[in-house]
């Protein structure tokens, strides 16, 4: 098949016009080693609209831990000073064969409160075990709105039996000074391992 460029075979062209460009830009990525948290406050701005953060394979220290979540105004100094309201459900399955009926998660949604946002459920730390999920975040630099974010999430429990626990939040940071910084952490206990990414969203 030959390839074309603005009408013209690729031996022709003599100045590329504007190509398309992928929509979602990786713009950094930090490995846990032993971390009491993973924070990002660079690469938080106006670039984008819309940013999303990619954990993958985060391993607790402690059995049986959740993921939190908080946002910073300040670059970092401060991560529970906004206040959040949410909403939460989960479902889950066994290896076994049992399952839970989705449902709403009360015990993690905030009502205009400081405390950190769940972004899962209990994670194991078996060798083999962990969380991983997105959480995204949208226009945090504006001075206008409030800043929503949704997050879903997969980890492993393991009270009885090994479980898949799917986690789903929503909600909003109460504020309308720009969020320029999000740390990730567990409720207890180290980030043993796992990667975190954050990716640029263009919204055209």
């Amino acid at each position: 098949m030959l390839v074309k460029h603005n009408n013209n075979s690729i031996s022709s062209i003599t100045t590329p016009g504007s190509l398309a460009q992928g929509k979602m830009t990786l713009i950094s990525s930090q490995t846990a080693s032993g971390s009491a948290s993973i924070s990002f406050t660079s690469g938080i701005d106006s670039t984008y609209p819309i940013y999303q953060f990619e954990f993958i394979n985060l391993h607790p220290s402690i059995n049986e831990r959740q993921l939190y979540m908080g946002g910073s105004v300040n670059s970092g100094s401060s991560y529970e000073a906004t206040a959040k309201t949410s909403t939460c459900f989960r479902a889950y399955h066994t290896e076994g064969g049992s399952s839970g009926t989705l449902a709403y998660y009360t015990a993690g949604d905030l009502a205009n409160s400081t405390d950190a946002q769940y972004l899962s459920v209990e994670a194991s730390n078996e060798n083999d075990h962990g969380v991983s999920g997105t959480f995204t975040l949208f226009n945090p630099s504006s001075t206008t709105f409030v800043k929503h974010f949704i997050s879903s999430s997969n980890s492993v429990y393991n009270d009885t039996s090994d479980t898949t626990m799917n986690f789903y939040v929503a909600g909003y940071f109460n504020t309308t000074s720009a969020i320029n910084g999000i740390r990730f952490r567990f409720n207890t206990g180290n980030i043993d391992s796992g990667t975190i990414k954050l990716y640029g969203i263009k919204g055209d």
